[in-house]
């Protein structure tokens, strides 16, 4: 953090830095010039974004090269729905032991707790 120097005001540090020539931004308003924002002055300098460039659009009818021609699509093999259903079966059957046992350790843990509360 920049220590203010001596004389300066709390709000010296937020004000607008003063372009050379323009020796009313210098000085603090007064009176009823305080209440009032600034006036604009003057064009708008030189460096302002003058937006994007102008674009010419591509002739009618223009479309990207195209190089390659991607080969079709092959055909999937059949699948076997029984075969399927024993997988997803299977795979449920172990999910479910899995939670039983998270399950089955849970209960186990919160009895030695409350165990080593009560003795």
């Amino acid at each position: 953090m920049t220590t203010p120097s001596v004389g300066s005001t709390p709000d010296d540090y937020w004000k607008r830095p003063t372009v050379d020539g323009d020796a009313a931004a210098a000085q603090p308003p007064t009176g009823d010039a305080a209440a009032q924002p600034p006036a604009a002055s003057g064009p708008a300098p030189a460096s302002a974004y003058a937006g994007p460039p102008p674009s010419t659009p591509p002739p009618a009818g223009w479309r990207p090269p195209v190089h390659l021609e991607p080969a079709a699509p092959r055909r999937l093999p059949p699948q076997d729905m029984a075969d399927l259903d024993a997988a997803e079966q299977r795979s449920q059957r172990v999910t479910y032991g899995f939670g039983a046992a998270a399950g089955v350790v849970l209960v186990v843990l919160v009895c030695l707790l409350c165990a080593r509360v009560i003795f």
